[in-house]
Order: structure tokens, then sequence, then C-alpha cells
């Protein structure tokens, strides 16, 4: 787990509009506050991503995840699958509401969430009180970070903050599903 410290620092870092870095699931993350398009601009600018990609959402809980979801477009048996499933390595996309920014969608019609079971992400989604952009920390087409020594090397001093930690036990990012489909994504 982080200091309270660094976690305060990473927490003062996103509501500055600043991108940080933190261990998940199966690699190191860079996230950000989603409503803050400068933050996520920098995000993509750092990564050299296209910006029609979308990116999904990570939170401690579902009430943080819950305002991106069009409710009333989603039926209650995917609802509950995916919270049977949550908090865990599980990304399930949703029909998003339509208050969420058209940013993190990129070009598609859903949005990807996740509620973490990884105790650093998840502690720092609670500390910051809602959702975070995740994406792999790595440049575009490179191989994700897998330590802080790892996103050093590929970041450098370009990052606001980098909450140490190991990443969780799984060998690669987590799988993705259609919520409405059950489709798999990305296995």
């Amino acid at each position: 787990m982080p200091t309270d410290a660094s976690l305060t620092a990473a927490v003062d870092a996103l509501r500055a509009g600043g991108v940080v870095a933190y261990p998940t699931e199966a690699v190191f993350g860079l996230g950000c506050d989603p409503h803050d398009e400068g933050a996520f601009r920098r995000l993509f600018a750092l990564k050299q991503r296209p910006p029609t990609q979308g990116v999904l959402l990570i939170a401690a809980t579902f009430a943080q995840v819950e305002p991106f979801i069009d409710l009333a477009a989603t039926p209650a048996q995917a609802l509950d699958l995916a919270r049977a499933s949550w908090p865990g390595p599980h990304t399930w996309i949703f029909p998003r509401a339509t208050a969420t920014p058209l940013w993190i969608a990129g070009g598609h019609a859903g949005i990807a969430l996740r509620v973490t079971a990884h105790p650093t992400a998840a502690a720092l989604c609670r500390a910051f009180g809602g959702a975070l952009v995740s994406t792999s920390a790595n440049r575009h087409g490179a191989p994700p970070a897998l330590s802080v020594d790892d996103v050093r090397r590929a970041f450098g001093g370009e990052l606001d903050a980098i909450l140490n930690g190991m990443v969780g036990g799984l060998e690669r990012p987590t799988p993705i599903r259609d919520a409405i489909s059950g489709a798999i994504v990305r296995n």
C-alpha cells in the first residue's frame, strides 16, 4: 500500500490536472480525472496515442462508476453480472450515460468500466473520491510498464506522481466484455 503522503500527493496531482502512474492487476496504469479534458489530452500526448481510442475507467466501488452508465439502456441482468464480478479483474463495456465526457469513449458508443480489487489502485480511487481514467503506462505500441522503474524509464519526469507498489497476479491486462451481449472484446 502507498504511504499516506504519496497517496495525498497523487490525489493533489489529479485534482490539479495531473497524470499519475499506479499499479493495477497486471500492469502499471496511467490515470487522470475523467472530467478534466486538459489532463486527458496530456495523458494521450504522453502515451502518443490516437485520441480516437477510448480508455476505461477504474473505481473502488460501483457507486463511483454508476454515473457513467446509461442505466435505462442496461438490462438488470447485465448490471448483476458485472457487479457479481466486482471488485475484481473484470472490465465491462456499458452503454454510456449522456453526461459521460465524449473524450473518454473516443470513437466508441459504450464506456469500459472496472471496479478494481487492486489495493493501491482502489486506495487511489477512494482517496480521489471517484473513478479515474486508466490506461497502460507505456508509449503507444511499447510494452506496458510492470514496475516503478519501467514507468520512470518510459516517462522520466513527465508524470506528476507515481504510486509505488506491485502489480497484481495477472499475466496480461484484464479481459474486457460487453455487458449487454456478453461478447469478449479483449481476452
